[in-house]
């Protein structure tokens, strides 16, 4: 009991801090406005008798890992509604301004026990997914009282989680009560669990990899890239920051022949890259009429948002950005499942796949840009090494299984048995 305590303690302060926060930082104001929306928003979409699965992500990552579960569990329960939660606003303002398979999608309530209950009382949720490491007590308690089935997706268990510490135990305890099973990552990460007693656990995989696959079999084409890449080698800066850029930058001064798009992680950081470059095109300039420009630029900026995943196939190499500090690596997967060679730093944590891609000959991180340009200016005068990598990347994904489809025949299982009890 004491811990419980604790815990709504810790709440209380964190949505404290979250307010005062909300005085100095847009996003969090924002997404604690999108809450004060949240019980308006379903009970419009929502009857309390409305069976739904709720999916959890906490923000644009964790989205893509849990979708090809949601989609599959939409074409296994037609007649369920669909809501998506967020925890952070990127995650949000990325699905909502697109068509996404949810009847609702909304912030997730903040884990006050009211707030909860209210929230999850406007509809009769079936079937909880929460992806990765996203636990907020409260909320499982109150989903569990009512008898829904939760599941966690790809699944992440790591050595200095709080559940590894000397005061780790109740929050172990209530994953142990509350969830249903755990479809993890790695072999890793389910050994960790079951260390720990949550034996409900089983390898499933990752979902990104059923995600990316999805990714490589659509229409890829971009309107005027293959235009600018006049068939030349070409180099692409996915999600970019300081350290890439500056990759770039010398890259661009030491191979005049090589081709380099960029696409920022953030697109105020636009302006800074056509200072970097000023003879860069821009990609919301171009037009049917560009054919000189594009025989001229050497570096094309993607100043919009939405089309990174495509143009990663048009890429001889391909350089993602996060992992040369600790804000965290964006998606490797979405690159390397177009058969390039991908790079990025060595400052990665929680990315598994990372490691993996390296071992298997994919993709190589480094230490700054000073060790990672030289390397990929030899690569691209070495058309065999070149090839040799990004046929190594390509098989790291093909050989990956179908998590989503073991996670959905599971699900749909433990379905089958909760409607044979009742």
């Amino acid at each position: 009991m004491m811990m419980k305590f604790l815990y709504n303690i810790f709440i209380s302060l964190l949505i404290f801090g979250m307010k005062i926060g909300a005085i100095f930082n847009y996003k969090l104001k924002k997404g604690l406005a999108g809450r004060r929306q949240n019980n308006r928003i379903v009970s419009s979409k929502f009857s309390s008798q409305d069976k739904v699965i709720w999916m959890h992500a906490a923000s644009l990552g964790e989205y893509e890992q849990g979708l090809p579960v949601l989609e599959k569990l939409k074409h296994q329960f037609p007649q369920y509604k669909i809501l998506i939660t967020f925890f952070s606003p990127s995650g949000y303002d990325h699905v909502i301004r697109k068509n996404n398979v949810a009847d609702v999608v909304c912030y997730l309530p903040l884990d006050r026990k009211l707030d909860v209950q209210r929230f999850a009382a406007n509809f009769n949720t079936e079937i909880f997914i929460t992806v990765k490491y996203e636990y907020w007590y409260n909320l499982l308690a109150e989903l569990k009282k009512q008898n829904a089935k939760i599941y966690v997706v790809s699944a992440l268990f790591y050595e200095t989680q709080i559940f590894f510490k000397m005061y780790g135990n109740w929050f172990v305890q209530q994953l142990k009560k509350d969830v249903d099973w755990f479809f993890h990552q790695t072999q890793h990460s389910t050994a960790l669990a079951k260390g720990l007693g949550l034996t409900h656990s089983s390898t499933a995989g990752d979902t990104r990899f059923d995600r990316v696959k999805q990714l490589r079999d659509r229409d890829n084409k971009v309107p005027y890239i293959a235009d600018f890449k006049q068939n030349k080698k070409t180099i692409v800066f996915g999600s970019s920051w300081e350290v890439e850029e500056r990759i770039a930058e010398i890259l661009a001064s030491k191979n005049k022949d090589v081709k380099i798009i960029i696409a920022p992680h953030d697109l105020k950081r636009v302006d800074h890259l056509k200072a970097i470059f000023p003879h860069a095109l821009l990609y919301s300039q171009l037009t049917d009429s560009s054919t000189i420009q594009f025989e001229r630029a050497q570096v094309l900026i993607i100043d919009c948002i939405g089309l990174l995943s495509k143009i990663y196939s048009y890429a001889d190499v391909v350089v993602v950005g996060g992992g040369f500090h600790s804000k965290g690596l964006h998606n490797i997967l979405e690159a390397a499942t177009f058969g390039v060679p991908v790079f990025f730093g060595n400052q990665y944590r929680k990315n598994p796949e990372a490691d993996e891609l390296i071992a298997q000959n994919g993709g190589k991180s480094f230490e700054d840009e000073f060790f990672a340009a030289p390397f990929i200016l030899q690569l691209l005068e070495n058309d065999d090494a070149r090839r040799i990598m990004g046929e190594n990347a390509a098989q790291f994904i093909n050989s990956q299984p179908n998590a989503s489809e073991m996670i959905v025949k599971k699900i749909v299982e433990d379905g089958a048995k909760k409607q044979a009890k009742l």
